[in-house]
């Protein structure tokens, strides 16, 4: 503890100290605090067709997909997108066909119209299913300044190493570090996004239901008045996910088993996985004492890459079919499947996949030999 002030008081950044999944960062003001529960209760809270499910939609909470291992975590569920990209840069989304997320389900009034699920839109060439991502310790992620982040990429490769992380934007142009396509700028436009595209709930920034592949909604189908999240439940669902903690690492069973960790972080260094997969980042100053100059062992630089065609999904505004943001590793030891889609549940298998400007690292970590191998493996699942 004397260590950690003394740490403060020099300007140093500081680690978050553990705490349990799922539970509110540490050392949050009484103010911060209420708006964490606030926010967590509307996260679990189940929405009708009447207070503005729908009329597509995918699940009525946000905790029925954000579950595993605690709440804000993942679940089995999958998000489908689909897109159409012509090389080398044009991307339609097919926002107005429903391509940002095909919704798999209706309300009852909308399968009276005979409509019980989104169609899919026509005119893809690419598509993609989603795993639902951790929300854990994103406001620190949120917090970490933009130029630190950009400080990391290198998108005409002038180093010469293979690697040319570039930033993501989003629809307006804007720098965004989030979703797996580094497509929204911040946790508010993530917050927004989703409640829209997974529950069909209108808010200030998304206040229009849509249509349905292009045609309006049948009349009566849609009874609630919008926006149908105002912007006080907007900004309390976005603190309940900035105050979440990040996960804690897992502890060495022995002293041989934090060896074995030990060896296996410098392996990853050296066979320059952690080049993309930054060990950490910082927070820069912040009014809230427990956001401000931390240390985040998030193990992403946050930015794009070129990850080779067996990992390509959909494009997005600012990222081709092949590129995906780096994945945060902080919390994969909590995981059960891996990859963006959740194809593997086989932590060799997925560094297998990895392609394109991660090639080089993938051939390193196939020439180590076994026992070098399983302690990259025992690392990665100590996170």
């Amino acid at each position: 503890m004397l260590l950690l002030a003394a740490a403060a008081a020099c300007g140093r950044p500081e680690p978050v100290p553990p705490t349990r999944l799922g539970e509110p960062l540490p050392g949050l003001d009484a103010r911060s605090l209420g708006r964490f529960l606030a926010g967590r209760a509307l996260f679990d809270k189940v929405f009708s067709p009447e207070e503005g499910l729908g009329p597509l939609f995918n699940e009525n909470q946000c905790s029925a997909c954000h579950t595993s291992p605690a709440t804000g975590g993942t679940g089995e569920q999958r998000v489908t997108r689909a897109s159409r990209f012509t090389p080398p840069d044009d991307c339609d989304p097919l926002t107005a066909a429903g391509g940002e997320n095909v919704r798999l389900r209706a309300t009852p009034t909308l399968r009276a119209h005979g409509i019980d699920r989104q169609p899919f839109p026509a005119g893809a060439t690419d598509t993609a299913r989603f795993n639902v991502p951790f929300l854990f310790g994103l406001g620190l992620v949120e917090a970490i300044p933009e130029d630190r982040i950009l400080a990391r990429a290198d998108p005409d490769d002038r180093d010469g190493d293979g690697i040319s992380g570039r930033p993501g934007r989003d629809a307006r142009g804007r720098f965004a570090r989030f979703g797996r396509k580094a497509d929204h700028a911040s946790l508010r436009d993530f917050v927004q996004s989703a409640a829209h595209l997974e529950m069909g709930l209108t808010t200030p920034a998304r206040p229009r239901e849509g249509t349905i592949a292009g045609a309006p909604l049948p009349p009566g189908t849609d009874p609630a008045a919008d926006p149908e999240l105002d912007a006080t439940a907007v900004a309390l669902l976005t603190d309940y996910i900035r105050f979440l903690a990040p996960p804690a690492r897992g502890q060495a069973e022995s002293d041989v088993d934090r060896r074995r960790i030990e060896r296996g972080a410098a392996l990853f260094a050296a066979i320059g996985c952690a080049d993309c997969h930054v060990p950490s980042m910082t927070t820069g100053r912040d009014p809230i004492p427990a956001l401000d100059r931390k240390r985040v062992e998030l193990y992403s630089d946050l930015l794009l890459h070129d990850m080779g065609p067996a990992l390509a999904t959909v494009c997005a505004p600012g990222a081709s079919p092949t590129e995906l943001r780096t994945e945060p590793l902080m919390g994969l030891g909590r995981r059960d499947v891996f990859l963006h889609d959740g194809r593997t549940r086989d932590l060799s298998e997925a560094i297998g996949l990895h392609g394109g400007e991660a090639a080089a690292a993938r051939e390193r970590f196939r020439a180590l030999d076994e026992l070098e191998r399983h302690a990259v493996l025992r690392f990665l699942r100590s996170l």
